[in-house]
């Protein structure tokens, strides 16, 4: 079967909670190069400057790490992006907001993006004209903004009704009316059936597609561990049920992983390989292969061994007694991978009583 060569896979960094260290980006340049992904978005939630404060601009020492990063990745000849979070913008959006919305994107054009995704996600939805509204926002930022591609999250990116639950019901015809007023060239984020799909059917996909008007752009959190009921978990298993057809049925993939950024790299290897060796592409063996790769044969089998510990049992199902045996294990390695166990163990990493999704 050939493949779409406009298909894209990269990483986005979108979750709630502890965000990852300068280093930890600096790092994924290139581990996403050598792993078949083509981009990485800074979009974490914990980032007022592009969510609850977009409107304001950086301390100086971040907007200079920004370039910086900026700079790594396109040497690295991988795409840059940023991820403009306009927190309940559509509720407000007078004058005086267009005018503080055009004064950040160009700001943001110094930092000079390849991409900028504009997110509307985890924030109220039962507003009037939302999405026209969203559509005007949107064409405001492309004909502003200096990047060359556009990503659009909607509000009710799932066909999950936790999301009508969470941030009102959603208004009919919400994503048809997406579809027939955003300009086609605009990709939009799209999570599944589900905010966290374990799956992504075919039929389902041709649903959304067409509701839209245009291939979805897969969103696909995991292993993203962020939410009440995953941050216990530390989601290192392969990447299943995503078939290399999802070259042909989507525009692209986007990755959000775990707030452990060296950790979230073995499943991430999972997925370029599945793509890699697509009817041939085996799970467990593709986890053996990544885990090895990254943490070394012996690393590997001992974390391969206490996997369950981490992904199905969790943090709070640990007694006191194997906390403390794990932490001196994993202490004594020392590696970037095994530290990150530690600081989980520990503790290290609590729930954000922003995300409010399950």
């Amino acid at each position: 079967m050939a493949t779409n060569p406009e298909f894209e896979y990269g990483v986005i960094e979108g979750f709630f909670g502890k965000p990852w260290g300068w280093q930890m980006r600096e790092d994924y340049a290139s581990f996403l190069k050598q792993n078949g992904f083509r981009f990485y978005i800074y979009a974490p939630k914990a980032d007022p400057y592009l969510r609850t404060h977009w409107q304001d601009f950086w301390p100086d020492a971040t907007f200079a790490a920004l370039q910086k990063l900026g700079e790594q990745y396109q040497q690295a000849g991988l795409a840059w992006g940023l991820g403009i979070n306009l927190y309940n913008i559509h509720f407000d959006y007078d004058r005086q907001t267009i005018e503080q919305l055009e004064t950040k994107i160009q700001y943001l054009n110094q930092l000079q993006p390849n991409i900028l995704a504009i997110l509307f996600d985890d924030m109220r939805g039962d507003c009037d004209r939302i999405a026209s509204i969203q559509t005007e926002i949107t064409h405001r930022i492309t004909e502003l903004s200096t990047a060359q591609r556009f990503m659009m999250c909607p509000t009710y990116y799932s066909g999950s009704n936790v999301l009508d639950r969470l941030f009102g019901e959603r208004p009919s015809n919400y994503l048809e009316t997406l579809g027939q007023q955003l300009d086609p060239q605009v990709q939009v984020f799209w999570t599944g059936p589900e905010i966290c799909s374990s799956h992504y059917p075919l039929p389902h996909l041709q649903e959304v597609s067409q509701k839209l008007g245009r291939k979805p752009f897969i969103w696909d959190n995991y292993p993203v561990n962020d939410s009440a009921n995953t941050c216990d978990y530390l989601h290192l298993r392969a990447f299943e049920n995503r078939p290399y057809q999802m070259q042909e049925w989507t525009s692209g993939h986007v990755v959000n992983p775990m707030n452990q950024a060296y950790l979230s790299q073995i499943p991430l290897q999972t997925l370029h390989l599945s793509y890699q060796d697509q009817d041939r592409y085996c799970p467990q063996q593709a986890l053996q292969v990544a885990a090895t790769a990254l943490c070394g044969k012996n690393v590997a089998k001992v974390l391969l061994a206490d996997l369950p510990l981490f992904q199905d049992q969790g943090l709070k199902q640990l007694s006191p007694t194997t906390k403390t045996e794990l932490i001196a294990k994993y202490a004594k390695i020392g590696t970037k991978y095994t530290q990150e166990i530690v600081s989980w163990l520990q503790g290290e990493f609590p729930f954000s009583t922003d995300c409010l999704t399950e």
